[in-house]
């Protein structure tokens, strides 16, 4: 992994997942369990594949006080639900579009910012699946050192970043998202904010964290104080481990160099 001092060790000692998986139970939300991508079946002679519905990697109260059951019990149970069935629906009629992972399909459908059809609700499927992951139980506080070194290098300090996210988290008008990516030809990190659905692997920078700024997002538990959601969510509820895990992935294609921390 080069100079960034960070090993796939970290992953075990975390007991962190490589993939998006997961596997608790949708019973309790009394929600039918969609097919997942690996179900076939046959409809006019063809074989098609549908996306299932993934649940966040614990338990819907867990993340309580700062995200409570019932704001999850909507925000997964109902809003990201109604995105696997709405693309799943829209795929039954353009099933060129079946051959595609979910990642493939985001950027297909973007269609070089004059986005298909497809488009929405493929990439808030991708981008649910991602924020849910974003977070853990016990979440918040500092990234592990090599993290927490790339930061520093590439935003002065870890202080200066937490305010770049969370200004760029309130300055976003209207729905979106709020991403740290990894620039790819700039070898950098970088606080970026997207509206509506769209997501920057699109035009392939590498997600390492989210932040969902959608009303529906916070209103339940926070009413009209997005504030106060973001900071929740950077002091209680970001997962560094996750974040760390996906830079090391990241640096499989993209070489950062040597990290170097600021002299105060």
């Amino acid at each position: 992994m080069g100079s960034f001092s960070l090993h796939a060790s970290c992953l075990a000692k975390h007991n962190l997942p490589w993939s998006n998986g997961c596997s608790q139970n949708l019973n309790s939300l009394r929600i039918p369990a969609l097919r997942g991508p690996g179900f076939l079946s046959r409809k006019a002679s063809k074989i098609l594949a549908f996306y299932g519905l993934k649940s966040p990697p614990y338990a819907l109260d867990a993340l309580e006080p700062y995200m409570s059951k019932r704001l999850l019990e909507t925000h997964w149970g109902e809003h990201h639900h109604g995105y696997v069935e709405g693309l799943n629906k829209q795929l039954e009629k353009n099933d060129i579009l079946y051959s595609y992972t979910l990642d493939e399909l985001v950027k297909v459908t973007y269609n070089n910012g004059n986005p298909l059809p497809e488009f929405n609700n493929a990439a808030q499927v991708w981008n649910h699946d991602f924020f849910w992951e974003s977070m853990q139980p016990g979440g918040g506080g500092m990234p592990e050192l090599g993290l927490l070194q790339q930061i520093e290098k590439d935003f002065g300090s870890f202080t200066n970043f937490k305010e770049k996210f969370i200004e760029a988290s309130l300055s976003l008008f209207g729905s979106g998202w709020v991403w740290l990516v990894l620039k790819r030809q700039e070898k950098r990190l970088e606080v970026v904010k997207t509206s509506n659905a769209v997501n920057p692997i699109a035009w392939d920078d590498i997600p390492l964290m989210s932040l969902d700024t959608w009303e529906h997002a916070y209103y339940q538990d926070y009413k009209h104080d997005r504030g106060k959601y973001v900071n929740a969510f950077m002091n209680h509820l970001v997962s560094w481990h996750v974040v760390t895990a996906r830079i090391i992935r990241a640096e499989a294609f993209v070489n950062l160099g040597e990290p170097k921390i600021p002299v105060a």
